[in-house]
């Protein structure tokens, strides 16, 4: 019985997401399992309630708005030295895992994610896989190849850059030719 006395049953969580309707949905989902969820739609307004809340663990999306999360990484695990922080994507690639993992985060997931492998996550447990997960090691989903993930990498540097195909292609250190040739043929997701 001790036992059961010496972990709270809420813990503090918070969702840094700028997509109402998926947020309210993990909230609901996460809050099941005695976390106390809090919820924010900007990285301004979400290092703001990491620095009053001070929650165990934070699920971070890399895109929040006209905002990268990566970029606010170094500041969450500053004001969050002990919490467990997982930045989720939709555009899963091996450097954006690279770089937020170098940048702060624990873990890294692409979405959408099932229940088991997000609550595996969090407490840095086994997931899915049979992988472990923990500080400074990546998680990335295996739904999709390599050769999407990297497409879906270019995808979002193409967007950052409003379209423009040669500044893309110098970002991505490669001829604006196989840049075009890599667009026209997507890959599969799997």
């Amino acid at each position: 019985m001790s036992d059961l006395m010496a972990e709270p049953i809420n813990k503090k969580l918070l969702i840094i997401e700028d997509d109402e309707s998926f947020a309210a949905a993990l909230a609901r989902r996460l809050e099941r399992h005695d976390y106390q969820v809090d919820i924010t739609h900007t990285t301004q307004s979400g290092l703001e309630f990491a620095e009053k809340i001070s929650p165990e663990y934070v699920l971070l999306d890399m895109k929040v708005g006209d905002d990268n999360g990566i970029h606010i990484l170094p500041q969450l695990r500053q004001l969050l030295p002990n919490s467990r922080i997982i930045l989720l994507t939709g555009y899963a690639s091996i450097a954006t895992a690279v770089e937020s993992i170098k940048s702060g985060a624990d873990d890294y997931l692409s979405k959408p994610i099932d229940g088991a492998s997000l609550l595996a996550t969090l407490q840095g447990e086994v997931n899915s896989d049979n992988k472990n997960t923990s500080k400074g090691k990546l998680n990335i989903e295996t739904s999709m190849s390599p050769a999407r993930m990297e497409w879906e990498h270019i995808q979002q540097v193409l967007k950052v850059n409003q379209g423009n195909i040669s500044e893309t292609a110098r970002q991505l250190g490669m001829h604006r030719r196989t840049l075009q040739r890599k667009l026209a043929k997507k890959p599969q997701a799997n």
